[in-house]
């Protein structure tokens, strides 16, 4: 009799690890994937690293820059959940506070998108009466993980709107740089929770 209940518990016990798997490997719209916009909400600390190397052309040429700055950057982002956010950031570029200002730029909003899969991306646009000249834009490929935790990006598009190359190509208004940029974000705890 007691092998037979040890059987039925152990029985039970891998069906409900059957299921608990199930339900993760199923987003909470009832998609499918691991992840959507929802698994992005809350506030998040971002930390970034790089080089804006110089001016892409239409044409895809990359034009360096006389000196090629190197970029950190420490910011926090509040994701709603729905794919849009809210920004502020404080940056050095070329060992300069970013636009002169030692304070933190709260100018910033953008949107974001979560594939099932856990990958997506973020457009980070500044606004008016920040540090940085409105219509700047960075957008960046992102990967989720950490169930949700930590968010790892590269910026694959970055909109100025001024600049001059070494070979003295000039920047038409809203023109790309050519950067080499990363950051990464990692949800912020609140007394002991995620």
């Amino acid at each position: 009799m007691k092998i037979k209940h040890a059987s039925i518990l152990s029985a039970t016990a891998v069906a409900l690890l059957l299921l608990s798997g199930a339900v993760q490997a199923g987003d909470h719209d009832g998609h499918g994937g691991l992840c959507s916009n929802a698994t992005l909400k809350g506030a998040f600390e971002f930390i970034g690293h790089g080089v804006i190397l110089g001016l892409k052309t239409a044409d895809g040429v990359l034009h360096p820059y006389a000196t090629q700055p190197i970029l950190d950057d420490v910011a926090l982002v509040t994701f709603d959940g729905a794919g849009t956010f809210q920004r502020t950031d404080f940056g050095m570029i070329g060992g300069l506070p970013k636009g002169g200002k030692t304070t933190f730029n709260p100018k910033q909003e953008g949107t974001y998108t979560v594939n099932p899969d856990c990958t997506g991306t973020m457009k980070i646009v500044y606004t008016a009466g920040g540090a940085v000249p409105a219509g700047v834009e960075t957008d960046l490929n992102i990967v989720i993980a950490a169930d949700g935790t930590l968010v790892e990006s590269v910026v694959y598009k970055a909109v100025t709107v001024a600049g001059e190359s070494l070979d003295h190509t000039m920047c038409p208004p809203n023109c790309e740089q050519g950067v080499q940029e990363y950051f990464e974000g990692k949800k912020i705890l609140v007394y002991g929770f995620r």
